[in-house]
């Protein structure tokens, strides 16, 4: 059977009108209407605060992942601070189950990582949580390595994965090392959903990006991004980017 994803569409639903509180004070997010998910990789693109994590996070709220990451069965709570947008979401999903899944947000892997360890404090008979996630607490490993052991070891295909911004503690080999990772995981009937900043992360061919402004959403190229021309735009010639940023 021909693979499809695990979520095609995700509208908003306010029949009652839209409330002004936020997060739909953002213009991007009061603006939006529907998006269409690539059964590979779909990308949120935009500029800081344009609501791409918010939008992100309702998005794996309303299918079932805690607001702080992790997978469908953390059900921590350290600080609730997520939105109301989640609410007003209806996703359309596909015909395939979600065997695998996990919501990736930089800002509060931390406290996943405290969660993990925590359970596996608990007595039980069950292997320790940790084992999947590579032997070795997640807190004992720098950020990059500890972000590199989840998507390297957690990940096993057949699943569903939304990632915010992973690029914050990877580096430039370690993102281009991404892309092939994703690939491989893409070829196990896996889906990737994905707020970035970075130009090599949205490199993954063949995929859905998003770019977020005050105006709206709308489907972009890969080399009609900002992102794309912006980072291109400073490499051709940094000397005179800086010069004109320093004002020299």
């Amino acid at each position: 059977m021909d693979f499809y994803g695990y979520v095609n569409t995700v509208e908003l639903n306010a029949p009652d009108g839209i409330p002004a509180e936020y997060p739909f004070d953002i213009p991007c997010v009061r603006n939006f209407k529907k998006l269409n998910f690539h059964s590979k990789v779909t990308y949120l693109i935009g500029e800081n605060g344009m609501g791409k994590s918010t939008l992100l996070e309702a998005i794996a709220v309303a299918l079932g992942f805690n607001a702080e990451g992790g997978t469908r069965n953390f059900k921590f709570d350290t600080q609730s601070t997520h939105s109301i947008l989640h609410n007003y979401l209806r996703i359309s999903k596909g015909i395939h189950r979600i065997k695998d899944g996990f919501f990736l947000r930089g800002e509060s892997f931390y406290n996943v990582a405290s969660e993990i360890d925590e359970l596996d404090k608990e007595p039980g008979s069950a292997p320790p949580i940790i084992d999947s996630y590579g032997g070795k607490s997640l807190h004992e490993q720098s950020h990059g390595e500890s972000f590199w052991a989840l998507f390297m070891n957690r990940f096993g295909g057949s699943g569903l994965y939304i990632l915010d911004e992973p690029e914050s503690a990877l580096s430039v080999t370690r993102q281009m090392a991404m892309l092939t990772q994703m690939d491989k995981l893409v070829n196990k009937r896996s889906q990737f959903i994905i707020a970035t900043h970075s130009p090599i992360i949205l490199a993954y061919p063949d995929a859905t990006i998003y770019q977020m402004t005050e105006e709206g959403i709308r489907k972009v190229k890969y080399k009609e991004t900002d992102t794309y021309q912006l980072y291109k735009g400073f490499l051709d010639n940094p000397e005179q980017m800086t010069s004109i940023l320093l004002g020299d």
